[in-house]
This record gives C-alpha cells, sequence and structure tokens, in this order.
C-alpha cells in the first residue's frame, strides 16, 4: 500500500513566477514561485500573534505556462500538490535539502474594481485546463 502525499494550501504569491526550460529543446517547461501563508493566534497571555511560513511551489508544463500567464504578486491562491524535498551537495560538501510542493490543481480569484472598490461578488468559471498525460489543472476565477 503506498502512503498519501497530498498537501492543500493557501497564501498570497509573493512575487510574480519564473519560469526555467528543463531541457535543450525548450519542452519541459517549469513555473516556480513563493506563496505566503499567515495564521493568527493568540499566545498564553491573550496577544494577539501572526506567523507566516513562506512556501516555495513548482509547476510543470502546461500548468507552469498558465500559472505564468495568469499569476502575478499579491494574489490569492490556492494549491493542491504534493510535498517534495529535493536534497543535494551544498559547495562545503554537506547534505542540504529542502520542501517545496509540486502542484496538481491551483486556483485563484482576480478582483475587479468598481468605483475603486473592490468587490467579492459573482464567481464566475473563467477557464479550466487539464493536461490528461500529467493529471495538472489550473482553474481560473474571476471575483
Amino acid at each position: 500500500m503506498s502512503n498519501m502525499n497530498s498537501v492543500l494550501i493557501e497564501g498570497n504569491l509573493v512575487k510574480d513566477p519564473e519560469l526555467a526550460y528543463l531541457s535543450e529543446e525548450g519542452n519541459r517547461k517549469i513555473a516556480k514561485f513563493t506563496i505566503a501563508n499567515n495564521r493568527y493566534y493568540r499566545d498564553k497571555e491573550g496577544n494577539s500573534k501572526e506567523e507566516t511560513l513562506y512556501i516555495p511551489i513548482v509547476a510543470w508544463n502546461r500548468l507552469g505556462e498558465l500559472s505564468m500567464t495568469h499569476l502575478k504578486k499579491g494574489m490569492l491562491i490556492r494549491c493542491v500538490g504534493r510535498l517534495k524535498q529535493p536534497r543535494w551537495t551544498g559547495e562545503d560538501g554537506s547534505m542540504k535539502s529542502r520542501f517545496e510542493i509540486h502542484a496538481d490543481h491551483i486556483e485563484f480569484t482576480k478582483k475587479k474594481k468598481e468605483k475603486s472598490k473592490e468587490t467579492s461578488e459573482n464567481v464566475i468559471l473563467l477557464d479550466s485546463v487539464e493536461d490528461k498525460g500529467v493529471g495538472e489543472s489550473i482553474v481560473l476565477y474571476r471575483i
């Protein structure tokens, strides 16, 4: 039996996604971006506290292309994917690693301004794309 590795996380894009090509022909595309996930809580004394996690996300192929087209700094996104832990040897010879999410599904909202006021009514599905070979999808919403 295989173990389950599924992550759902929501946060704001720290900066615009970056695109990289993984083959000489340029046919393996990857978009990398980071989201900030905020947690608000009260400590033992009742003081309000905030904890921010910065989560690196990787989107492959068509999902990466769509991420490059539609995602912009500051946008709120929701990502479903799997946790991976790349490992490498550092310049000093020590083993290094980090955790990142490899996205299978990304949702986000685009806000439109009406009379200099943001509205959050009428969520409309604009597009839904699924790469049958890889199982990735992106769902685009406009608010």
